[in-house]
């Protein structure tokens, strides 16, 4: 069970053609990173960002509860054999969840929340994994820099 809260909207940048087939079809792709495959967004709404990212489009999660829970299920069910937690990226300093949450102070700014999976033996492959949640719509959309958050 997780002892920590996910926060409450879940933002990810990027081509708007990547984040509209995310919001319509719960599609993304898990990234190998520092042994585990991982899958990120940042915690804030930030115009910076969008330049930071070179994205022309957010994917603004509103409920990140039911989002994580989708996402956690349908990695299960794709990859059995494997474990996976989600948590705030720790920023300047080894983060308590291991190597894959921590990054450089310098990029503190991304305020990023990971999802991150390991296999549980040593012969897995770390190849990108396409996963499918179903369509976002009830709690998700797609907005561009200029539009503002409620």
């Amino acid at each position: 069970m997780h002892d920590y809260q996910r926060p409450p909207t879940l933002h990810r940048y990027g081509p708007r053609n990547e984040l509209d087939q995310a919001l319509s079809l719960g599609h993304f792709v898990l990234r190998p990173d520092a042994g585990f495959l991982t899958l990120s967004f940042s915690q804030a709404w930030s115009r910076d960002l969008f330049d930071h990212f070179g994205a022309d489009a957010c994917l603004v999660i509103h409920n990140s509860e039911e989002f994580g829970e989708r996402i956690h299920r349908a990695v299960q069910r794709t990859l059995p054999n494997w474990a996976g937690i989600d948590g705030a990226v720790e920023y300047g300093s080894r983060a308590r969840l291991g190597s894959a949450f921590t990054m450089a102070a310098q990029d503190a700014a991304e305020q990023e929340w990971k999802f991150a999976w390991r296999p549980m033996h040593a012969q897995a492959s770390m190849n990108p994994v396409v996963i499918r949640i179903g369509s976002l719509e009830n709690f998700a959309e797609v907005r561009t820099r200029d539009q503002n958050l409620v």
